[in-house]
């Protein structure tokens, strides 16, 4: 039986890798249920409350048409095509209706209801089954409002306890760290039981160059970027680059220098930037640092969403040393001018995979035939959880269909857990676990396929071995 796609709630504030992580999100909506799109504020970005004296922050023009609406715009125009290549994309029509503003006055505004905040407590509250994945891509302060609504609704009410278990069983929110105070101040005093992942990775953000592996600069390069995104379509036009003479905000806007043509680094801080990321070629990449938040969502066979500590293309999450319900993020750094950076976390190895998975999908938007384009291989296979012993030699058994008819190329590694050997023939990998394994440890063993396709597409499954006691027989 086919898993049901999972449901996302976004909260996004107007920074531009906002932008670019909601133009990637939109390719992936035929596999992700989107149940609520909303605007929010962060520590970075607010939109002011004149009657409150409150200025605005490097937040758009009054009546600017901001990026989600942007974005499912572009999306509109490429609709047709996309839906030959997967009837799943839901009508642009339908997104546009998910589409609200939150709480945007002020960093970690939560003083009143919004339509934004209104939106995801109807989605917390609502009948659809299983988890439901709440986003905070910039301040949780929405989500922090939607739950207080909920509390203000219902507490002191007969109907609270059970109100609260399901709110608790079935959300978990995720966040690129915490761009406000509202988890802190409020989610996690009034609901410590809610499972909290920060998703922030170095791999995705700002200082990308910095730490993918050898090899995977490419995919950042204003070479691969023009050719593969740029001048793919509404979508890849729509995708914010280097020196692409956008902007963010309204107004001159000191820490938004990315869209500068043909500057040096002298020549802006002489104009008044704050040069807090190193520069790039004109039409690189620039930053895409939310994809982390929905990337484990993407149906690729590395089970990601299933647990944080198995991870994926948008990183992976460890347990937090005096929270256990929270996840922090294995792949984030921080970076002052001058310092080297060399921690890509989990993510970046993979960011390689998912930019040509990327490419391929921007091409559907511009392939009126599914003949002309590539689509990625699948690997399904059945007892992908299994219990073994140490030194036990076990055979894992899978298949590979390529939509496309091509050829496949099929390695396997282990991802996780003692050293064991790993023996990869066609359908199937043997693998002998290690002698020293401990009972209780688990095996992670992925078995990659890659189609010959331009770009190249990969599709994994990921087999769970779960070490029990004593030696094999």
């Amino acid at each position: 039986m086919a898993t049901a796609p999972a449901r996302i709630i976004v909260t996004t504030d107007p920074e531009l890798d906002d932008l670019n992580s909601m133009l990637r999100l939109l390719l992936y909506s035929n596999e992700i249920d989107i149940a609520a799109l909303v605007y929010s504020a962060s520590q970075v970005h607010h939109a002011g409350d004149e009657s409150r004296g409150i200025a605005p922050h490097r937040w758009p023009a009054p009546g600017a048409r901001m990026h989600i609406d942007l974005a499912v715009d572009a999306y509109a125009e490429v609709h047709e095509n996309l839906v030959r290549h997967d009837d799943r994309y839901p009508d642009p029509e339908r997104l546009r209706a998910l589409i609200a503003v939150g709480n945007v006055g002020e960093v970690g505004d939560m003083r009143e209801p919004t339509a934004g905040s209104d939106l995801v407590r109807d989605v917390l509250l609502g009948d659809a089954p299983g988890k439901i994945f709440a986003q905070a891509w910039g301040g949780m302060n929405t989500i922090a409002r939607a739950l207080k609504s909920i509390e203000e609704q219902y507490r002191g009410t007969s109907q609270w306890e059970v109100i609260r278990a399901l709110v608790v069983g079935r959300t978990v929110i995720t966040s690129f760290g915490e761009q406000d105070d509202a988890f802190a101040a409020y989610i996690r005093p009034v609901w410590p039981e809610i499972e909290f992942r920060d998703v922030a990775t170095t791999a995705w953000g700002y200082f990308a160059w910095h730490v993918v592996p050898d090899g995977a600069a490419e995919y950042l390069s204003a070479e691969w970027m023009r050719q593969h995104v740029s001048s793919v379509g509404p979508l890849g036009k729509a995708y914010r680059v280097w020196g692409d003479g956008e902007q963010m905000a309204d107004g001159f806007d000191p820490e938004d220098y990315f869209g500068v043509r043909g500057a040096s680094a002298d020549d802006l801080v002489a104009r008044g930037y704050q040069l807090w990321a190193p520069l790039h070629d004109a039409g690189a990449w620039i930053s895409e640092g939310d994809s982390s938040n929905f990337a484990m969502h993407i149906d690729n066979g590395l089970r990601n969403a299933e647990h944080p500590s198995f991870g994926g293309w948008g990183g992976r999450q460890t347990p937090h040393a005096d929270d256990p319900n929270r996840w922090d993020s294995a792949g984030a750094v921080s970076w002052t001018p001058g310092a080297p950076i060399t921690d890509a976390g989990d993510a970046g190895r993979w960011i390689g995979a998912f930019q040509r998975d990327f490419a391929a999908r921007l091409r559907w938007t511009v392939t009126a035939d599914p003949a002309d384009a590539n689509h990625a291989p699948r690997v399904s296979a059945t007892g992908l959880d299994r219990a073994v012993r140490p030194g036990e030699r076990v055979q894992l058994d899978f298949t590979v269909v390529d939509p496309d008819g091509g050829d496949i190329s099929v390695t396997a590694f282990q991802d996780q857990g003692s050293d064991s050997e790993i023996v990869v023939l066609p359908g199937k990998c043997l693998v002998r676990v290690a002698a020293d394994a401990v009972q209780g440890e688990q095996i992670h063993v992925i078995v990659e396929a890659v189609d010959d396709g331009v770009p190249a597409l990969t599709g994994y499954a990921r087999f769970v071995l779960t070490v029990g006691a004593g030696p094999a027989s």
